[in-house]
């Protein structure tokens, strides 16, 4: 029997299209799933493949944000953070962050001390308490640090998440749902707006197969990407909204920097750089670099990661970090709204926005990771009013119904055969990379801790494999 193809498996009319598999789009998704609005999700490529796997892995209130008084914000994110570490406790984790000072620094000990008590006020003590460290503790705690002209530091909490796996299972989630259905690599090829309803013409990049719905409300839900697609349809008469910005990672060996606690490093261009051990690895960034095109797919420049590195060893000293260090690298495309001075792109606010070009077409831009749950309740709310149903926020605060297979901070997970063959039938893989990337959490080969080398453990599995994807043993021998 022929399997069906993913096209095929969709109504010809649906209540709601969301486009845009990133975080966002997922929660209006599985929000709308908990309130029986049928929907259908898509996205281009697979889910979470570009921003929403390419973050610092923080759910996080966003401390440098105390400058700038955005107290709201920094309330909400802390609140959604200590939300998600009770929900999902298999994709997040609370971690301690030191926070360094110096005598040179522009933020001195005291006023750290200052912030550290109102990031815990806003949390409404919510928080692990912070605590504050004289220099002779804060070296004994980190001795590779350098102690020239340490005044101590701060020690304040905060979560890491597994940013890919949260979108996917937030997805899944929402699937548990039958009426609600999400396809990866279908994009939108064509939008009609019709008064009361969309058409919607879907293609399969993978297949090229094509399908044209109906759908009574649209969500665009398209982060970076969002101002480019949307000018695409010219009833919309969209004008740009964002200023996108590229943010870059480096993922370090455990040994090169023998460090067991996160930390938060103030440059001397006035930015924040995160150290964060996690995955038995360190992962350092990010950078913020205006970009205006190659949004998919981003790639960091040998300019940022010879900046983070410059960065980590100028608070390492002994550590004199170089490429070999280096164990592999990503970047991604933050959505920042514009407003206010546009080229400081470190102050620019992380408020999230929304636009209706039509009453049934929502745009929602903006925001950042940790809240994704309360921004896209403003349009879920809408769209629940009008299909005559009650809305309730509160139901997006129960425990994921899907989880993942693999704990992402199960550091010593074995993998074996049947774990994959249970993750490629229950969670959408597509193509090799899906599997790899994001269903199993590994940047890249170098972050492979079994015991059986990665292409021996994969090309036995290729005849499974071939069942739901094509892949080559060439292409598993040349994966990176």
């Amino acid at each position: 029997m022929k399997k069906q193809t993913p096209l095929a498996t969709i109504p010809q009319k649906t209540t709601v299209l969301i486009v845009g598999g990133g975080i966002v789009g997922a929660g209006i998704f599985r929000d709308l799933s908990l309130h029986d609005i049928p929907t259908i999700l898509i996205d281009k490529k697979d889910f979470s493949s570009q921003t929403s796997q390419s973050s610092s892995k923080m759910l996080h209130g966003g401390i440098r944000y105390l400058e700038n008084f955005d107290f709201k914000l920094i309330w909400e994110a802390l609140h959604e953070k200590n939300l998600w570490l009770k929900i999902a406790p298999h994709l997040c984790r609370d971690c301690s962050f030191y926070l360094p000072a110096f005598k040179e620094s522009k933020r001195p000990l005291w006023m750290l001390k200052i912030g550290l008590m109102l990031y815990d006020l806003l949390s409404s003590y919510q928080n692990t308490p912070h605590k504050m460290l004289n220099s002779v503790q804060t070296v004994q705690k980190i001795p590779t640090l350098k102690s020239r002209s340490l005044s101590g530091s701060g020690v304040y909490h905060d979560a890491l998440v597994d940013d890919a796996k949260m979108t996917i299972d937030v997805i899944l989630d929402g699937q548990e749902n039958k009426l609600n259905h999400a396809l990866n690599y279908v994009g939108l090829i064509d939008l009609k707006h019709c008064g009361e309803y969309s058409e919607a013409t879907l293609e399969d990049s993978l297949t090229g197969e094509r399908k044209t719905i109906r759908a009574t409300e649209v969500v665009f839900a398209t982060g970076p990407f969002t101002d480019k697609l949307l000018k695409k349809f010219p009833e919309f008469q969209w004008t740009d909204k964002l200023i996108p910005s590229k943010g870059s990672h480096i993922w370090l060996k455990k040994t090169a920097l023998p460090l067991t606690d996160a930390m938060l490093l103030q440059t001397k261009d006035d930015r924040v750089i995160f150290v964060i051990p996690q995955k038995g690895a360190i992962l350092v960034g990010t950078t913020e670099v205006p970009v205006d095109r190659d949004l998919f797919d981003a790639k960091p420049t040998q300019q940022e990661i010879d900046y983070l590195l410059q960065v980590v060893n100028e608070y390492f000293p002994q550590s004199q970090l170089g490429h070999d260090a280096i164990l592999s690298s990503f970047a991604g495309i933050r959505p920042l709204v514009k407003e206010g001075d546009e080229n400081d792109l470190g102050k620019t606010a992380r408020e999230h926005k929304t636009y209706q070009p039509f009453s049934n077409v929502h745009v929602i831009v903006g925001g950042k990771y940790t809240t994704f749950r309360v921004m896209g309740q403003e349009i879920s709310r809408i769209i629940t009013h009008r299909c005559h149903k009650a809305y309730n926020p509160n139901r997006t605060k129960q425990v994921l119904r899907y989880q993942s297979k693999i704990s992402c901070f199960a550091e010593a997970t074995t993998i074996t055969p049947e774990l994959i063959m249970e993750i490629v039938k229950n969670e959408q893989v597509r193509t090799f990379q899906d599997l790899i990337r994001r269903r199993l959490s590994l940047p890249g080969v170098a972050h492979w801790q079994q015991q059986i080398p990665f292409a021996e453990f994969f090309i036995k599995l290729l005849p499974q494999l071939n069942e739901y994807f094509p892949v080559t043993a060439e292409e598993i021998n040349h994966y990176k």
